[in-house]
């Protein structure tokens, strides 16, 4: 009998792809609310300025940093074990668990999924392929 492939480097890989989509559909929601809100946004470079340092899309930077730290971990010289997977896959739970009496991200994050219905759809899709890894 064959021993069992290490799963790991495909679960992060996975793991990568589903938050780079959900970090993605939440970036054009708060762009759409900053067009309506304040101004209208006219060149990528403008957009990925604000996105780097204006307060409106400040809460997405948790996210993006932990997507990072998947991205590190699976692209490691040394491969990644179950045991590194496993704990990303808990912190992904973790961060995406909205709470409307927590604070940072956890709140706007439950703000964003109460008045957005595609963050909202996002969000159970992302739930259900979570539960699957």
């Amino acid at each position: 009998m064959e021993p069992m492939p290490d799963l790991a480097p495909r679960r992060l890989a996975e793991l990568r792809t589903l938050l780079l989509r959900h970090h993605k559909c939440l970036l054009d929601g708060e762009r759409a609310v900053y067009e309506r809100d304040v101004a209208k946004i006219a060149t990528t470079g403008q957009y990925l300025n604000l996105v780097m340092s204006d307060p409106h899309f400040a809460w997405l930077r948790e996210l993006s940093q932990f997507i990072v730290e998947v991205d590190v971990a699976a692209s490691s010289r040394t491969p990644a074990t179950d045991e590194t997977a496993g704990r990303l896959l808990g912190e992904a739970r973790k961060l995406l668990t909205p709470d409307e009496a927590g604070q940072g991200f956890a709140r706007r994050y439950f703000e964003v999924l109460q008045r957005d219905p595609e963050a909202a759809l996002a969000h159970g899709e992302v739930l259900d392929a979570l539960a699957k890894l």
